[in-house]
């Protein structure tokens, strides 16, 4: 079950180019805002790069948890992916902001720090309207639910319905965001600590527990991701389901490659997802990106085989320091030359120096468990 490193070059070669069109979207905005305007009247490049993301995590997600086939060793590899750069790059947001360098987030002082920290950390902030430290990681609060969901149902073996659960999103999506087009989780300080604590706790006795408990914990966390997603989107329930729906359309690719389930499954999936997800935002910019993000998927899937240039997977490999740290180089370089002249190098170093070391040190702590 898997996946070679030559098999991967393709995911790499799509989170590159999907990274520099967040930066390209925030930093055409901040220095070159009227010529930006002409882009995103467009097509929304920032939408663009982060369905490709939500596609390729849709793709690789499931695939790594069954392949390792260890629900601890999952949560473990995912801890030590995503948090070592992810507290790096929030204490470097907030040291700028108590040295006047940059901005402090949108409501950060209005909320009780010790919450805040919970859930930037949970990475759930975005799904209960808390402020992100980080403005660009409300992403990584719709790639929590999705872990949520998948590791509930690889728990309780119906990890193979991806395209069924697709679909089914994608439809519901259109009358739930008709009915609650705002999110409905409120700024209360207490409803947000017991529903963030709930989700550790739920990740934390799945992944220590077995039998039984694991599994009343795991679809209790994945009850809750789903949840959350639909009470708690701050774009909106119709756009929050639809990043599911499209997550599990790349799920159902993954499927389908591996002859698990019929590639019409997989094609009407993702037709569902297009065809309910299109009308989900009154944004010129906003369609062609979701069409473009799937047909840009679809043609790096088409050329897996292939070779892609060292460049280009390097801009993968770095795709993550590049997404994190580009906000807060908006408030420090004085042009758009300069931001990306620091910015790809620095990437490279937080790379080398945090997110390489903390994976090396996961991969030493992954202990398998019993299925």
């Amino acid at each position: 079950m898997s996946l070679p490193p030559a098999r991967l070059a393709w995911l790499d070669a799509l989170r590159g180019p999907a990274a520099l069109a967040v930066t390209a979207h925030h930093g055409g905005w901040t220095f070159v805002p009227a010529l930006y305007a002409v882009v995103d009247a467009r097509v929304d490049l920032g939408t663009w790069g982060v369905f490709v993301f939500f596609l390729v995590s849709g793709y690789i997600i499931p695939a790594s948890l069954e392949r390792r086939g260890d629900v601890r060793g999952f949560w473990t590899g995912r801890a030590f992916r995503l948090l070592p750069l992810l507290l790096a790059a929030c204490c470097a947001a907030l040291l700028l902001a108590a040295a006047g360098l940059v901005p402090l987030a949108s409501g950060l002082g209005s909320r009780p720090l010790p919450l805040v920290a919970l859930g930037n950390v949970a990475m759930l902030q975005e799904l209960l309207n808390l402020p992100a430290v980080v403005s660009v990681t409300w992403t990584l609060s719709y790639e929590m639910a999705f872990y949520l969901i998948s590791v509930a149902l690889y728990v309780t073996g119906q990890a193979r319905r991806s395209a069924g659960i697709s679909l089914a999103l994608a439809v519901a999506a259109v009358p739930l965001g008709l009915l609650m087009p705002r999110a409905v989780i409120g700024r209360g300080d207490l409803l947000a600590a017991l529903l963030c604590l709930a989700v550790v706790a739920a990740v934390a006795v799945t992944a220590l527990a077995g039998g039984r408990a694991r599994t009343a914990a795991a679809v209790t966390g994945g009850l809750l991701g789903l949840a959350l997603v639909v009470a708690g989107s701050r774009g909106g329930t119709w756009q929050g389901v639809i990043i599911l729906a499209a997550m599990f359309a790349g799920t159902a690719v993954y499927r389908a490659e591996r002859g698990e389930i019929p590639w019409r499954a997989a094609a009407i999936a993702v037709a569902a997802v297009l065809g309910c997800g299109i009308p989900a935002k009154d944004d010129p910019g906003w369609a062609p990106a979701l069409v473009l993000a799937f047909a840009v998927f679809g043609l790096a899937f088409a050329l897996r085989g292939r070779a892609f240039p060292r460049w280009l997977t390097w801009l993968g490999v770095v795709s993550f320091s590049l997404y994190l740290l580009h906000p807060l180089l908006l408030h420090l370089a004085p042009n758009l030359g300069v931001y990306y002249l620091v910015l790809v190098p620095l990437s490279g170093v937080t790379y080398r120096l945090i997110e390489a070391p903390a994976q090396r040190l996961g991969r030493r702590l992954r202990k398998p468990q019993n299925a």
